[in-house]
Formats: structure tokens, C-alpha cells, sequence
């Protein structure tokens, strides 16, 4: 009778396969920024020590190319290295015995094709094309690409209509996004590496609310092109605005009553006074864009009609159809959704929650939006339900915060199952209590349910688990839609599948922030622009918008050298708490020099010596005097003022041309 013999792995092997998976992970997780020459050497090392070493191509060949390249990295080879390396590489692509060694050679033959720059810089120049190419982090985060780094000094230098004009040449709504923008460029700001990022949007908030009345831009001159935009929020009033500038005939059409979207029917007025909101559109609008509101597409007027009457036309319309929480007693009265309420408080139809106890659930930004109006709406308890912990909750940490201050009370792991009802109305919220499992696609732990429940007594119930695009009529036939309604477009273009229809925003992205719908506006006006004038490419130089991030690894000069002031925070004005008049405080002069001297400068840009010829003509052409040309060796030569110049220039030319007259005598006198 035979033994059953189980074969099972030793020690050493085991760990010889987790490590593979380290390096599988950590080859996936690698940002764009490195250096393709040296990731292309570790690979090549990491092929060759795979190899079986029984032919001579994988062997020798393998072994050399990594010879060579290391030299390219050292900065100690040559442009004969750099042939020898693809002659190497070339020949052992065409004579390794097996799949190895070829695939290994192939490597660097395509690294020689993809980036050979990379290769040519590391020899002339010693340094690496992927670290002057790295994007600054802040810039490249926001969506719509604002000039950051330049704003920042400009407002470090008290040059706040300055600042303004720089940040409307990418967003309209500076003052939209000084009071709500959710600061993603702060997310990876370099000086994170020494304490905390700048505040960026503390900073912006002090150039709006000191600037003085910004004109905008003069408009081009009219192109005879007319362009309908469908929507009246931040991405279509963002087209419009640019389409203006570019000398279009832009006309809005707008279901609600008044513009803004969900600036106004999804932000409440603590955040974003409305007066601030008016003034901002009204600043839009002065560029000449034509506006209907109260006018719904698909029943008013028919997408067929606009598109005969126009040259082309936007899609902005957002995403303001609520979704159901999905649990029994739903249909209660005093169940309502978010976005029925903020919708209501926008056009000033306060609900009346006076003495009431209300329970949000969610935990987004909508929900704690929501919640800490109901405290301003006279709600006696407001309590927030959320499925997970506090640490897994998606909205602004800082906005969590002032809410719990506020008195909100937050019950985490805690599900909705019901709610129960009394006579029609609300009586009380049945939660499951839930505990976290094992972590979902996005990386957060997964809730799973204890079946233990609990019962809070409420007497009104307001859901904000999200919002659904809703398209009402207005979609055409040949427009293509994804599952959950959004319009498919193109990524870089926006142009849906009927090509004089473009598209934007939350109604392509789903529910998003006001910056990247604004930045969807803009790019969406790009896209227009090229559109109506035949033989333009729609996607010509236009930016992937793709960051590479720097690790602190990679940083030359120690970080702990820095100076380390702390970041300035925002204070609150106490006697404004719990009222809809916004509480955070602007910087004062002071604060906003002290942070504007924490960015470390990482977007300021080097002169490449070898294409700069010293003109001078960009000192010039630059409107915020921001480039200065001076000499390394300025007495190695006298400069003169344009006005002056001809003191030095006169008496040259009489030497030049007594000269002259002198040899055309002589001339003469020679026949």
C-alpha cells in the first residue's frame, strides 16, 4: 500500500514568493516620475538573474548591457556607449535560446525607442529628463490647472487684482472656489515633506475679499459662431464665460429660476453667501452671454431646434435627481432628500424644523451640509448615520469637525433598516449596528452587519446617500449613455457620439466638486472653439493632466534645512455659529505673508541655457512682471536704457559710416 506523500513548500521558497509579490505590487504602485533609464536597468538585472546562463546571449549579453547602462546612470558614458548598447541589445534579442533573454534585450531596445532622450541626457547633462519634467504637484492636481504658485506670491505681495486676474485665465469662480473648493492641490504640496501643506485656499480667500472690483478680459473679436449651452451651473456658466472670451454668441438656457446650479440650490449660504454667488455670475455675464432661465430643453424648446439654430451645443445640466435610501417606510411624510431640500432653501423656501429632531444619513459633504442647516433651521437634535468609522467617512475632515462642534451627533457603524412611522409621519429610525470586514474595491473596510438593532426617536428624516443625473427629454437618439444615465464623452474632448454635441461635468462624471465641473467648462469651450472652425483638431496639445509624485527620497537638499512656520489656520467669528452668515475669518496681512512664504517654490522654472539666447523679450511679454533677466557678469559689459540708447549707438554709426565714404572714395579714385 502507497503513502500519500503531500509536497509541500520549504521555508526559504515561501519567502522567496512573497518577495515576488512585493516587487509585483510595488512595480504597480510606482509613479511616472522615476527615472525610466534606471528602472529599465533594475528590470534588466532582475531578467538576468533569472536566466539559466546556458547560452552565451543571456549569459554575457545580459551581464554587459547591464555593464553599459549602469555607466549611462553614473554620467560616465558616452554617445559610442549608447550605440553599443542598442547593438548589444539588438543582437541579443535575435540569438537567445529562450524567451528570457530576448524579452529581457527587448526591454532596452524599446527603452532605447520610447526614451531615448532619457538616455542622450543622462550622457551630455548628467541628470534625468523625468525630474525636470515632474509637474508641480498643486498645479497639476487642480482640475482646472490654476496658476497657483503665481497666485500664492502675488498674494504674498499684496497684488490681490493681480492675483484675481491670473486665476481667471483657468476658473471663473475665484470667489466661488475661495469659500468651497475642496483644495485638492493641497493633497500633495511638497512642503508636506517638512509639516503641513500650504493653505492654499486660506490664501485665495484673502485675495478675493481684498481685491477690488476685476474687470474681465477684453472679449476677441466676434467670430459669427453661436454656441447653446444647456445648463446655467458651474461647468456651463465656465464654458459660456470662455466661449465669450473667444468671441462667440453664447446663449444659456436654464431650467431653475435663477443661475448657478448646485452653487446655489446645493450650497448652503454659511458657506457661500449668495451675494457673493450673484456678483460672481453678474461678472460672468458681462461678456455678453445671453441667458434664458425658467426654460426647460425637451419642453419649453426641443434639443432638434437648438441644434439647427446654433453651430454647436454644451450639455452642463448636472446631476440633480436624488436617490432613495431604499428601506421600508420611505414613503412617510417628513422623509426627504437632500437634494430636495437644498433645492428648496436656494429659491428661500426654509423648511421648518424648529424643535424637531432630525436624523442625515450619509456621510458625505452633502450630509454634513445638510445637518448643520437643520441646527440653523432651529432642529433641537440633529444626528448623522453612518454605515462605517469615522475614518472611512468621505467628506472634508474639517467640515466633520466644526459639525460635532456645532452639537451634531455623529452615530458611526450604523446602518439604516427602517423607518417607522405613526399615523403617516415619522416616529423613529430602526438602525443595525455593523462592524467592518474586509476592505472593498476603493479600499475601505467593507460594513457587515451584526444583526443587533437599535431605535433613535426622530421626527424627520433627510437622506443623502447621493444624486443621479436625470436627463429628462432631452437626450437624442443618437447620444450614447452609460448604466447609471451619465452621457458618454470624450475624455479629453467631450464630444458625445452626435459630434455638434458636447457634454460636461456631473452629467458626464456623476456626482462631483464645483472645481472639476468648472475645469469640464473650460476644457469643453477648448473643444467647441476647434469645433466650429473646420480643420481643427479636438485634441491637438491638449493636457493628459497626469501627475507624478516626488518621493522624499528623491529630495536633494536635506528637508530638515527648511525653515518650518506653521501653517496659519482659519478662525472662527463666535457671534456667527449656528446663524447662515459664513464664520471663517480672513487672514490678516500678516498671516497671508507668513504663508505665502511656506511654498518651497517647486514650479519655479530653470532656463534651459541652451535654447534661452538672452532676447529678453519674455521680461516684457510677462503681464505680472514675474521674469526678470539680469547678467552673471555685468562688468563684462555696459547696459544702456532704451532711452539712452542711442548716446551709444550714434557714435558708431558716424565711425561706420565715415568709413564707408572713405572706402568708396579710394574705390574711385582706384578707376
Amino acid at each position: 500500500m502507497s503513502r500519500l506523500d503531500t509536497k509541500t513548500q520549504n521555508r526559504a521558497q515561501t519567502v522567496v514568493d512573497n518577495l515576488y509579490r512585493d516587487v509585483e505590487r510595488r512595480i504597480a504602485a510606482s509613479p511616472p516620475g522615476l527615472c525610466p533609464v534606471d528602472m529599465s536597468l533594475a528590470f534588466l538585472k532582475l531578467c538576468h538573474a533569472q536566466s539559466c546562463g546556458k547560452c552565451v546571449p543571456c549569459r554575457i549579453g545580459l551581464g554587459q548591457l547591464s555593464l553599459l547602462i549602469e555607466q549611462v546612470v553614473d554620467g560616465t558614458a558616452t554617445m559610442e556607449t549608447l550605440a553599443i548598447i542598442e547593438k548589444t541589445a539588438r543582437s541579443t534579442v535575435n540569438t537567445a535560446d529562450c524567451a528570457i533573454g530576448r524579452d529581457a534585450a527587448r526591454l532596452v531596445v524599446d527603452g532605447l525607442e520610447g526614451f531615448r532622450d532619457d538616455y542622450v541626457e543622462h550622457i551630455c547633462h548628467h541628470r534625468c529628463l523625468a525630474g525636470l519634467e515632474i509637474p508641480v504637484p498643486c498645479v497639476n492636481l487642480c482640475p482646472a490647472g490654476v496658476d497657483i504658485p503665481g497666485y500664492m506670491a502675488l498674494v504674498g505681495a499684496g497684488r490681490c487684482d493681480d492675483a484675481i486676474r491670473l486665476i481667471r485665465k483657468d476658473n471663473p469662480f475665484p470667489t466661488a472656489c475661495a469659500y468651497i473648493c475642496e483644495h485638492p492641490c493641497e493633497a500633495r504640496c511638497r512642503r508636506r515633506m517638512i509639516d503641513d501643506a500650504i493653505n492654499i485656499r486660506g490664501l485665495k480667500r484673502y485675495a478675493v475679499d481684498h481685491s477690488g472690483v476685476v474687470p474681465n478680459p477684453p472679449c476677441a473679436p466676434p467670430t459669427g459662431k453661436k454656441v447653446a449651452v444647456i445648463g446655467g451651473g458651474p461647468s456651463g456658466l465656465s464654458c459660456a464665460y470662455y466661449l465669450a472670451l473667444m468671441g462667440h454668441s453664447v446663449t444659456i438656457y436654464e431650467e431653475r429660476k435663477q443661475l448657478g446650479g448646485m452653487l446655489r440650490y446645493g450650497i448652503p449660504s454659511y458657506r457661500f453667501p449668495r451675494k457673493l454667488l450673484d456678483q460672481e455670475i453678474e461678472s460672468i455675464l458681462s461678456t455678453g452671454i445671453q441667458v434664458y432661465t425658467g426654460m426647460t430643453v425637451g419642453k419649453d424648446i426641443w434639443l432638434e431646434k437648438l441644434q439647427h439654430e446654433y453651430d454647436c451645443v454644451y450639455i452642463a445640466i448636472g446631476a440633480h435627481q436624488d436617490k432613495k435610501v431604499g428601506i421600508p417606510g420611505e414613503d412617510s411624510r417628513n422623509v426627504m432628500s437632500a437634494v430636495v431640500m437644498l433645492r428648496a432653501i436656494g429659491d428661500n423656501n426654509m423648511p421648518n424644523f424648529h424643535g424637531k429632531q432630525v436624523v442625515v444619513i450619509g456621510g458625505g459633504n452633502v450630509a454634513m451640509d445638510v445637518c448643520r442647516t437643520a441646527i440653523r433651521l432651529g432642529a433641537k437634535d440633529t444626528y448623522v448615520i453612518y454605515r462605517r468609522s469615522q475614518a472611512e467617512m468621505p467628506a472634508d475632515a474639517e467640515e466633520v469637525a466644526e459639525a460635532m462642534e456645532e452639537g451634531v451627533q455623529f452615530r458611526f457603524l450604523s446602518a439604516p433598516a427602517e423607518i417607522i412611522g405613526e399615523n403617516g409621519k415619522v416616529k423613529a429610525l430602526k438602525v443595525e449596528i455593523m462592524e467592518l470586514g474586509e476592505p472593498d474595491a476603493k479600499g475601505r473596510r467593507k460594513p457587515v452587519g451584526t444583526g443587533k438593532f437599535e431605535t433613535i426617536e426622530v421626527t424627520s428624516v433627510i437622506g443623502a446617500i447621493g444624486q443621479r443625473v436625470d436627463l429628462g427629454r432631452i437626450a437624442p437618439e443618437a447620444m450614447a449613455f452609460n448604466r447609471n444615465g451619465t452621457v458618454q464623452a470624450d475624455g479629453v474632448t467631450y464630444q458625445t457620439a452626435q459630434p455638434d454635441i458636447f457634454a460636461g461635468g456631473d452629467v458626464v462624471t456623476g456626482p462631483k466638486f464645483a472645481i472639476d465641473a468648472i475645469a469640464a467648462g473650460r476644457e469643453g469651450a477648448i473643444s467647441l472653439h476647434r469645433y466650429v472652425h473646420e480643420g481643427q483638431s479636438l485634441t491637438l496639445a491638449r493636457d493628459p493632466r497626469e501627475f507624478y509624485e516626488l518621493d522624499k527620497k528623491q529630495a536633494v537638499v536635506p528637508i530638515d534645512c527648511f525653515d518650518a512656520p506653521a501653517r496659519q489656520t482659519v478662525a472662527h467669528d463666535a457671534s456667527k455659529a449656528k446663524t447662515f452668515a459664513n464664520d471663517r475669518i480672513t487672514f490678516t496681512e500678516a498671516q497671508v505673508k507668513a504663508e505665502a512664504s511656506r511654498c518651497l517654490g517647486c514650479g519655479v522654472s530653470v532656463v534651459d541655457q541652451n535654447k534661452c539666447i538672452g532676447c529678453g523679450l519674455c521680461t516684457t511679454r510677462c503681464e505680472f512682471d514675474a521674469i526678470h533677466l539680469t547678467r552673471d557678469v555685468p562688468e563684462a559689459s555696459r547696459m544702456y536704457r532704451t532711452e539712452d540708447k542711442m548716446k551709444a549707438i550714434l557714435p558708431h554709426m558716424v565711425k561706420r559710416a565715415a568709413k564707408l565714404t572713405i572706402k568708396d572714395i579710394k574705390e574711385k579714385c582706384a578707376k
